[in-house]
């Protein structure tokens, strides 16, 4: 039986899909989906699954469905820029050309699993451009435009959620901080900003921060100057009115960084936040495996990295209780980033010298 293949493209408002067959025939009408509409998006790719086998296909600039299809036990695909026409400055390529890509190509494309995670077979290239940023993001931290973890030698911690907001999980974490009385940043991506904001509203109300987590969770190095810059501003746009605040701190996909992505962001209004405990819940090791992960490496100063949204979390929201009072037992304040002091030697956010801005042309 002939594998169907699903191109779903992602657009300002919600998803595009166009479902072929492996002679190119379209099987559906091609089909427009909100952003907040994920799961029924999810079970008619199950659906259409049933009947025959399906490859769902997005390209590298949609970090947000990969992991809900895999958790949903649907076959993912990735199809790389090489392989496609470019894009437009907002949104990716037709749904159409990524069906007909993996079509034409199948072999071509990377196999996206939940193990594997969303950069399956991209890795080396990440941890270079990671290696190749290190001295640009150096100069940026002690401009105090880049921020780590913060001083290690004040009792305090931030918790940090990434990829939100989410219909459900959204609400069972702001339940478990409020019950501690604990404040946290809540890293949103504009694409559930706009298709969410009631849940925006109430991070903002209940006191959190909330940065700036990018529109579709791209593969930076993968967008041009402005494409980059589209998906901070308008997911600044959104946030800014829904809480009448714009946020000041981006935190980049993955932690994808290359001296492209950072001269990208040369005089942007935004303070680069990265952290320094990664607690792996997007793997879903299990809730106490989380949680060991978390205590085990944060301390004074640490920023940790969970998630809300972008697959199923129902392991970070059971693990949060317990990362919550191991830290209170060691005499650590949970707040906000942006309450958590700095590192000796960083600056006040002063621009790049002439010195650190030849650095940074130069990479």
């Amino acid at each position: 039986m002939s594998t169907r293949y699903a191109g779903i493209a992602w657009t300002g408002t919600g998803y595009r899909v166009e479902v072929i067959d492996g002679a190119g025939r379209r099987v559906t009408e091609p089909s427009g989906w909100g952003a907040a509409q994920v799961a029924e998006l999810i079970t008619w790719l199950r659906e259409l699954g049933r009947e025959q086998p399906l490859a769902a296909v997005i390209d590298s600039t949609n970090g947000l469905l990969d992991g809900p299809m895999t958790a949903a036990g649907l076959e993912v695909y990735r199809a790389d820029p090489w392989l496609l026409p470019p894009r437009p400055r907002f949104g990716s390529v037709p749904a159409r050309r990524l069906a007909e890509q993996a079509r034409s190509t199948p072999g071509e494309l990377a196999r996206v699993t939940a193990e594997s995670g969303t950069l399956s077979g991209r890795a080396d290239e990440y941890f270079e451009g990671v290696r190749r940023s290190e001295p640009l993001r150096a100069a940026l931290t002690a401009a105090g435009r880049c921020l780590e973890h913060g001083d290690r030698d004040t009792p305090r911690i931030a918790l940090t959620f990434d990829d939100g907001p989410d219909p459900v999980r959204t609400r069972r974490i702001l339940e478990i901080l409020d019950r501690y009385g604990i404040r946290a940043t809540f890293f949103c991506v504009g694409h559930h900003v706009a298709a969410l904001p009631d849940e925006v509203r109430r991070i903002a109300e209940a006191g959190h921060e909330i940065g700036n987590h990018s529109w579709s969770h791209p593969f930076l190095p993968d967008l041009t100057a402005e494409q980059l810059r589209e998906q901070l501003d308008r997911t600044a746009e959104a946030v800014a009115r829904v809480t009448g605040e714009a946020p000041t701190r981006f935190r980049p996909p993955y932690g994808a960084l290359s001296p492209k992505v950072l001269a990208a962001l040369d005089g942007h209004p935004t303070t680069l936040t990265l952290w320094d405990v990664d607690s792996r819940d997007w793997a879903r090791p299990g809730p106490e495996r989380i949680a060991a992960t978390v205590l085990e490496a944060a301390g004074p100063g640490s920023v940790v990295l969970m998630h809300e949204s972008g697959g199923d979390r129902r392991q970070t929201v059971q693990a949060l209780p317990s990362i919550i009072e191991g830290l209170l037992e060691r005499g650590l304040e949970p707040v906000p980033v942006a309450e958590l002091p700095a590192p000796p030697g960083t600056g006040g956010g002063r621009p790049l010298d002439q010195e650190e801005h030849d650095l940074r042309l130069e990479h």
